[in-house]
């Protein structure tokens, strides 16, 4: 009997506007996809649709309908079905990672095994996860970074006319570890000119400052910082990460830029044979979306898992971070319920 899909809206909300150097807003409709085998199991992703990487939700919810025909009757077949999705219809990274976490929870479910230990991965090993302060006034600034007080590791959004300023008032609010993400803000020689700056306020990670294309920008402002460099918009799947070695110092893997699960473990693998550092980020999303993402971290140097600890309305219970430790849940497949 063949594996049956259904989708639902979910309408989610931040606790404050969430700001990069691109925009920002405070309302994301996501797309929760389920699929059921014949036995009554049942299997949840989420798909978080990004306009920077050409999908809406609506073009998720055609890209999921077409998909769903070809989904066959053995969720266990996950590299078939993932090959099927990739010819019949390219791209739309978000609807195929909805829709492989969802095979990932249903397979977990039908062998009574979370989905770490079905890769035989120890969840102890999650690193810890940063906490993203968005662009806003100083005084909202100074508000986030109290109410982040449980965690001791910041990742900052800058890439706008005001990066010193907000600097300045995020050291004078905490002592905790910075770490930032320019969103292909500056160029690089801008780059090259915000390091001492950076290293001055104790910044410890430098993401994505250059446009996506530039590769030999990445590779001037590598040569002159002493900080890791880690590229996430200018990295996208397993194949970007060869021309990216010897540029940057990592990788930045999210689910609805590398379409699925398995991608993932590919870009990890990848990424370690040129001796590259891997992070795992994350859209605005719920625990969901959230949770698939955390199944990969025992494997990973840098977390930045927030997207749900960003909204008010976060619908699902899954992984959890405390004193910023992430931890996973015990229970099988993705370890989701609802609330």
């Amino acid at each position: 009997m063949p594996l049956e899909l259904e989708t639902e809206i979910l309408n989610l909300t931040t606790r404050h506007p969430f700001i990069i150097a691109r925009g920002g807003q405070s309302d994301y409709r996501t797309l929760m996809v389920r699929i059921k085998d014949a036995d009554g199991h049942e299997g949840w992703g989420e798909a978080a649709a990004t306009r920077f990487y050409g999908e809406t939700l609506e073009t998720v919810q055609a890209a999921v309908a077409m998909y769903a025909p070809l989904l066959g009757d053995d969720p266990h077949q996950l590299e078939a079905i993932e090959r099927r999705m990739e010819l019949a219809l390219r791209g739309n990274a978000a609807a195929r990672a909805a829709i492989s976490s969802a095979l990932h929870d249903l397979v977990g479910k039908r062998l009574g095994v979370p989905v770490w230990r079905l890769w035989g991965l120890d969840a102890a090993a999650a690193p810890q996860s940063t906490f993203t302060i968005g662009i806003d006034t100083a005084e909202m600034i100074r508000k986030k970074v109290a109410e982040a007080s449980g965690y001791p590791i910041l990742k900052i959004k800058l890439g706008s006319d005001r990066d010193l300023e907000l600097l300045r008032t995020i050291r004078d609010a905490t002592d905790r570890e910075l770490r930032v993400d320019a969103n292909c803000g500056w160029t690089a020689a801008h780059t090259v000119k915000m390091l001492p700056v950076l290293e001055e306020f104790g910044v410890t990670v430098l993401e994505q400052p250059v446009m996506p294309h530039d590769l030999d920008g990445l590779a001037h402002v590598r040569r002159a910082a002493r900080i890791p460099l880690i590229a996430d918009e200018s990295c996208v799947t397993s194949i970007d990460i060869a021309r990216l070695a010897g540029r940057v110092d990592g990788i930045n893997i999210k689910l609805a830029k590398c379409g699925s699960l398995r991608e993932a473990l590919r870009m990890i693998a990848i990424a370690r044979s040129h001796g590259m550092m891997v992070m795992v980020g994350c859209m605005i999303e719920s625990s969901l979306g959230i949770t698939a993402a955390a199944q990969v971290t025992p494997l990973v140097d840098i977390v930045d898992l927030d997207g749900a600890a960003l909204l008010r309305n976060d619908p699902f219970e899954g992984a959890t971070i405390t004193g910023g430790q992430l931890a996973l849940p015990d229970a099988p497949g993705l370890g989701i319920t609802r609330r």
